[in-house]
């Protein structure tokens, strides 16, 4: 290992370790979260039957209507006198917690009827997060919409700080959160459609990558997907990485690593890759080489698979990880390819 390659992975660590609020959550299949009964005599055979119907019919299980709420609301902040838009509609489906079910997106407009990018932030993204990386895409004249994941910001559970819900040691609700940040996408997808906006990106930030490439491969109206930070399987991150180690705290007594990646397949981009699905969409996957949250080697896994089954992603890795992509000039790279990208694909 160079001084470099130290340097970095003190630094990811250092940011880790800056976040005090991570706490080991009790495990729970939550089977009431995708249609069972909560005294389910066999839940892991449950679960999994779930997740083998979900698979096979991914497009039925993450389609979504448009919502007949949207709500455009053009307000003012305190800060700076600057306008910001926020369109709010209701989610497709129904959470256990009345705050998460009304949907939060910030609208960035760019050239009217020109292209126009979803946004999907990183786990646990605060509601100003990512807001530089939309005004710089907007200046371009490409419109962004910047949605709040589930269980994030605005749509915070009651009595929580961080968004377990949508990747935490319940099964059954963190499959339940993920379908619905999909759907949410989607229905982002239909309000851009409706303002007339037809050529479609979508740009993902980690949790917020899975999410998009899975949106990605079910909505034919993306044209271009561009990803910071890609893995292979969900239970993979969860058990390998650095910032969801509190995570697997809470499940590894009770699940191994190749059931809980049965489980949480249909949230997975890998089965989705080896179905061949958006085989012939444009790409741009962003890496770190020293990730200690998605590690490279899952990375490179994706990849390999990506070609094995006929697409071809542009690819970009740096020498970073994790929290220090956001860092110059790491930052500037990926974010100039990143625009880059987007200004062709969606020409």
């Amino acid at each position: 290992m160079n001084w470099f390659e130290r340097r970095i992975r003190r630094y990811e660590h250092r940011r880790w370790t800056t976040d005090d609020n991570r706490r080991v959550q009790p495990f729970h299949w939550g089977v009431e979260h995708i249609g069972g009964s909560p005294d389910e005599p066999d839940p892991g055979a449950f679960v999994r039957r779930y997740a083998q119907d979900a698979i096979e019919s991914s497009r039925e299980w993450y389609a979504a209507s448009p919502a007949d709420d949207y709500y455009l609301d053009v307000g003012r902040l305190a800060v700076a006198d600057e306008k910001e838009s926020v369109l709010t509609f209701t989610s497709s489906i129904k959470s256990p917690w009345p705050e998460n079910n009304t949907v939060h997106a910030q609208l960035f407009p760019g050239k009217m009827q020109g292209p126009a990018v979803l946004l999907l932030p990183n786990w646990n993204a605060k509601w100003h997060g990512q807001n530089g990386l939309c005004h710089w895409i907007q200046r371009m004249g490409i419109t962004v919409l910047k949605m709040s994941m589930p269980y994030h910001d605005r749509r915070m559970a009651h009595g929580h700080e961080r968004a377990d819900q949508i990747c935490g040691p319940n099964i059954g609700l963190t499959l339940q959160a993920n379908r619905q940040a999909v759907q949410d996408a989607r229905r982002c997808l239909h309000w851009l459609e409706q303002q007339g906006y037809t050529k479609l990106g979508i740009l993902g930030t980690s949790i917020g990558s899975s999410v998009g490439y899975i949106t990605l491969v079910h909505d034919e109206r993306v044209r271009a997907g561009g990803f910071f930070h890609v893995s292979t399987y969900y239970a993979d991150v969860v058990s390998q990485g650095m910032t969801t180690n509190h995570v697997w705290e809470g499940l590894r007594h009770h699940v191994t690593v190749d059931e809980l990646r049965d489980y949480w397949a249909p949230i997975s981009p890998m089965p989705y890759v080896e179905r061949g699905l958006g085989a012939g969409r444009n790409t741009f996957l962003v890496y770190g080489k020293y990730d200690p949250t998605m590690l490279p080697e899952l990375t490179r896994n994706m990849l390999d698979s990506l070609r094995r089954h006929g697409a071809d992603p542009r690819t970009l890795e740096l020498p970073c990880g994790h929290y220090s992509l956001e860092l110059a000039p790491f930052s500037y790279i990926a974010g100039y390819r990143m625009l880059t990208f987007f200004l062709e694909s969606l020409a």
